[in-house]
């Protein structure tokens, strides 16, 4: 009964090996599932724990046409009783007739704000209290081989508390001190003819969103519109080396819009090096390019770099500049799922410490 024991024992082993370290795909066409913990401390949560997981699969195993859908969940909580919770959906339907985007989040959750514009100092720095709860779902139909069209609406209710008085959210031109709701509606069109949707090696990708949202409610609720483009080209020179580029814009339009829907630059998507939200404007434009090379079939090495500003009429564009490199791990080589290690630099301003951040993300920026 031991020798059985030890040879069950060792073929769980040996599959949970092939599934996450063997160089060779997985002929199956059958799911991946990535688990990794997450741990953090800030002096206005206290300590942070959670888990971040994300499912890859074909919706139709028999087609192999299908891209790869996946299905992301993250959940942190404090010690002091925070919560952030989110499940997002990137599904591709048989023959991939049908994109739909989803996304469910509550968070209960302290943000640092400095103030509107591209010049704010870290000394504005003001802690808020933000509860924001958001739905959103986009559906898209392939309407020729590489064009899709489609209907996005999105939801928002924001609560916003000033924990610190005195601070950069008593400035009088700010709008929506309080939070606010609102339900925007819109259309999205998009020209995608990449080769893989997760680890890209070849191809474009455009797409352009509007959406609008109605007087619903008064006071300081938006009212207005959000536009996005989103371009992203790939070419691979060389095996296993990828040039990889985006260009992407971000715009709030309404004459009296709340600073809750301003646009935000940083985190760990574009702009990484600054804190997300360390420049808050009404459009945010950025462009960014990675150097991908795979080393090995389950790690790759990637350098990038990149400009980028927020801007309106009050405060002018000025370019700020990220660069850093980075680390990859394919969980699934049959997906080309990664698990991202970044480290990037942001600018130094006078008198301040050169902004910086590492980042552990799922999948890639773009």
């Amino acid at each position: 009964m031991a020798q059985v024991y030890a040879q069950k024992k060792t073929g769980l082993i040996t599959r949970i090996k092939n599934k996450y370290l063997s160089s060779q795909s997985d002929s199956t066409r059958e799911g991946s599932l990535m688990i990794l913990p997450a741990f953090g401390y800030a002096q206005e949560t206290g300590a942070e724990y959670g888990l971040a997981s994300t499912y890859d699969f074909y919706t139709n195993k028999q087609n192999h046409l299908s891209r790869t859908s996946n299905v992301t969940f993250m959940a942190t909580l404090t010690t002091k009783k925070q919560k952030n919770i989110k499940l997002n959906t990137d599904i591709w339907t048989y023959d991939n007739t049908y994109h739909i985007l989803s996304e469910l989040r509550y968070r209960d959750w302290p943000f640092n704000f400095y103030g509107l514009g591209n010049s704010t100092l870290y000394a504005d720095e003001d802690h808020l209290g933000q509860k924001l709860i958001r739905v959103k779902l986009d559906i898209e139909r392939k309407v020729s081989k590489s064009i899709y069209v489609g209907l996005n609406t999105m939801y928002e209710h924001f609560r916003i508390s000033d924990i610190e008085t005195g601070g950069a959210l008593e400035n009088p031109d700010i709008i929506g001190k309080n939070g606010g709701q609102y339900l925007a509606i819109g259309t999205s069109v998009l020209y995608d003819t990449r080769d893989f949707t997760t680890y890209s090696s070849r191809g474009l990708f455009v797409r352009a969103k509007y959406a609008y949202a109605p007087n619903f409610w008064k006071a300081d609720n938006f009212t207005g519109g959000l536009a996005e483009m989103d371009s992203r080209f790939f070419y691979s020179p060389l095996p296993n080396l990828t040039l990889a580029t985006q260009a992407l814009y971000r715009g709030t339009i309404g004459q009296q819009a709340p600073f809750y829907v301003y646009r935000d630059m940083g985190g760990d998507m574009s702009m990484r090096g600054y804190y997300l939200g360390r420049y808050k404007d009404k459009n945010y434009a950025t462009a960014q390019t990675e150097v991908r090379y795979r080393v090995m079939p389950r790690v790759g090495l990637v350098a990038f770099g990149g400009l980028g500003s927020t801007f309106s009429k009050q405060h002018a564009f000025r370019t700020a500049p990220t660069y850093g490199a980075g680390l990859r791990y394919f969980f699934s080589l049959e997906h080309r799922s990664t698990v991202r290690f970044d480290y990037a630099f942001g600018e130094k301003r006078p008198g301040e410490q050169r902004q910086s951040g590492f980042y552990i993300s799922l999948s890639e920026a773009f």
